[in-house]
C-alpha cells in the first residue's frame, strides 16, 4: 500500500519523511518537482504522477505537499482520503498545521503517523482512538517527557477500539453539553462578459462540535433534503435511515469532525450573490487604458457580503496602474500585476495592445446563509436525559469564482 510519506514545503524543500514497508530515496521526489515546475500554481500540481517504479499521490494544504509513495496500482482517492486524514488529524493534535509546528512536535508526528499506518496500510486514523493511543502534547507533559524520558504513547488500549463505535471512546463526561454544527457552502462558479454563468456549483459541508456526555444518539434533519447531491457522510451516520427517510441518524465522535459534505451541480439550483460590472479596454496607439470595476450585492436574502477582495491577473505589457476606488482599499503589485478594484492602466512604452482582457477572480463570504437554500429542520437526542445546548451556524464563501472580461 502506502510505502512513505515525504512532506514539502512551497519552496520545494522536502523537510519530513516517514517509510513503512521500505525506505524510498528521495530522488523520487524529482518526478514531483518536475510536475510543480510546469504548474503554473501549486493548486494545479497533479494528484497523481506516475514514475517508472512508483506512483506519487498527493495533497496541497496549509502550503504544505503531503506526497505518498506507492509501488502498485491503488484506488488514488483511497490514499488522497488518508493524507487528508493526516492534514485533519495534525491539526486537531497541535491547532494548526504548518511547517514550524510540525518540526516542533516531530516525536508525536511521527508517534501519530505510525498508529495510522501499520505496514503501509491505515489502521486507526479517527481522532478519539489517536488521543487514546498518543496523548496530545502540552507544556507540562512535554516537561515532564523531558524529565523523565517518557513518550505521550498510552497506558491502555482505546476503549472504543474494541466496540462497535469505534470514533467514540467511553466514559465521556462534560458540565457543559452542547452540539454546533456549522453548514458551510463554497461556490465555484465562472461568469461570462454579459454576467451569466457558464458553470457554477456548490461544495457544501457540514462541520460538527460535539461535546456531550455519555453515549447520546442523534438525528438531523433538513427542510429540504432533495437539495443534496453526491452526498459523502462519516462512518458514523447510518446510510440506510438516510437513503429511506433522508434523515441523518448517528452517534457522534467527540469532539470536532466533519459530519458530511455535498455538491450542488444544477445551475438552476446555484444562486450567485453578487454581480461584477467591468469596463477594461486598451487602445491600439496609446500606452493607456480603462480599467473599472463595479461589485454588488445580488439574491443574498438581506444578508451583508463581507470581505469581499477582487483580483486580477494584469498582461505583461502593463506596466503601472492608477486606481480610485469609490470605498475599500486598493494594491497593484509590479511584480506579480495583481490589482484590486478600478482606475486606468499604463503600459510599458512600445509595448503592443493586449491579446485578450484579464479574468476577474472574487473572494467573498456571508454569515448566516446557505445559498443553496439548504436548511436545518430540527436536532434531536436520544438515549440521555440531559438536555444540551444546541447550535446551527450558516456561511457561504467564494471558491473559484471567476468572472470573464
Amino acid at each position: 500500500m502506502i510505502h512513505s510519506l515525504f512532506l514539502i514545503n512551497s519552496s520545494g524543500d522536502i523537510f519530513l519523511e516517514k517509510h513503512w514497508k521500505s525506505v524510498v530515496s528521495r530522488s523520487v521526489c524529482d518526478y514531483f518537482f518536475e510536475a510543480q515546475e510546469r504548474a503554473t500554481e501549486a493548486e494545479n500540481v497533479p494528484p497523481v504522477i506516475p514514475t517508472p517504479h512508483h506512483y506519487l499521490l498527493s495533497v496541497y494544504r496549509h502550503k504544505i505537499f503531503f506526497v505518498a509513495v506507492i509501488q502498485t496500482e491503488v484506488p488514488p482517492l483511497f490514499v488522497i482520503e488518508f493524507l487528508h486524514r493526516v492534514v485533519d488529524t495534525f491539526q486537531d493534535y497541535f491547532g494548526v498545521c504548518s511547517e514550524p509546528v510540525i518540526k516542533d512536535n516531530v516525536v508525536v508526528v511521527y508517534e501519530v503517523l505510525e498508529e495510522m499506518l501499520d505496514n503501509g496500510f491505515p489502521l486507526a486514523t479517527e481522532s478519539n482512538i489517536l488521543k487514546e493511543l498518543i496523548k496530545p502534547p502540552t507544556i507540562l507533559r512535554t516537561v515532564v517527557n523531558t524529565i523523565t524520558g517518557s513518550t505521550n504513547v498510552g497506558d491502555q488500549l482505546p476503549t472504543g477500539q474494541l466496540s462497535v463505535v469505534p470514533w467514540r471512546r467511553t466514559g465521556v463526561k462534560y458540565t457543559n453539553n452542547e452540539a454546533y454544527f456549522d453548514v458551510i457552502e463554497e461556490i465555484d462558479a465562472i461568469i461570462d462578459k454579459s454576467g451569466s454563468p457558464i458553470t457554477a456549483e456548490i461544495q457544501g459541508v457540514i462541520d460538527a462540535c460535539v461535546k456531550l456526555t455519555g453515549m447520546p444518539d442523534l438525528t438531523l434533519s433538513f427542510m429540504n433534503p432533495r437539495l443534496l447531491d453526491d452526498v459523502s457522510f462519516h462512518p458514523c451516520v447510518r446510510f440506510k435511515r438516510w437513503e429511506s427517510e433522508r434523515i441523518l441518524s448517528f452517534i457522534p465522535p467527540d469532539g470536532n469532525f466533519r459530519l458530511l459534505s455535498y455538491h450542488v451541480s444544477a445551475q438552476n439550483l446555484v444562486a450567485i450573490p453578487v454581480y461584477v460590472k467591468h469596463n477594461i479596454s486598451f487602445r491600439d496607439s496609446s500606452s493607456l487604458g480603462r480599467f473599472e470595476i463595479t461589485v454588488g450585492p445580488k439574491q443574498t436574502m438581506g444578508k451583508t457580503i463581507e470581505g469581499v477582495i477582487v483580483t486580477s491577473q494584469m498582461p505583461k505589457g502593463v506596466l503601472n496602474m492608477s486606481l480610485t476606488p469609490s470605498q475599500g482599499t486598493h494594491t497593484f503589485d509590479p511584480v506579480t500585476k495583481l490589482p484590486s478594484l478600478k482606475g486606468t492602466v499604463s503600459l510599458q512604452a512600445g509595448a503592443s495592445k493586449p491579446d485578450e482582457n484579464p479574468t476577474i477572480n472574487l473572494q467573498f463570504k456571508i454569515q448566516q446563509l446557505a445559498i443553496s437554500g439548504l436548511k436545518v429542520n430540527r436536532l434531536d437526542m436520544y438515549g440521555e436525559k440531559y438536555k444540551p445546548f444546541k447550535g446551527i451556524k450558516y456561511m457561504t464563501k467564494a471558491g473559484k469564482f471567476q468572472v470573464r472580461t
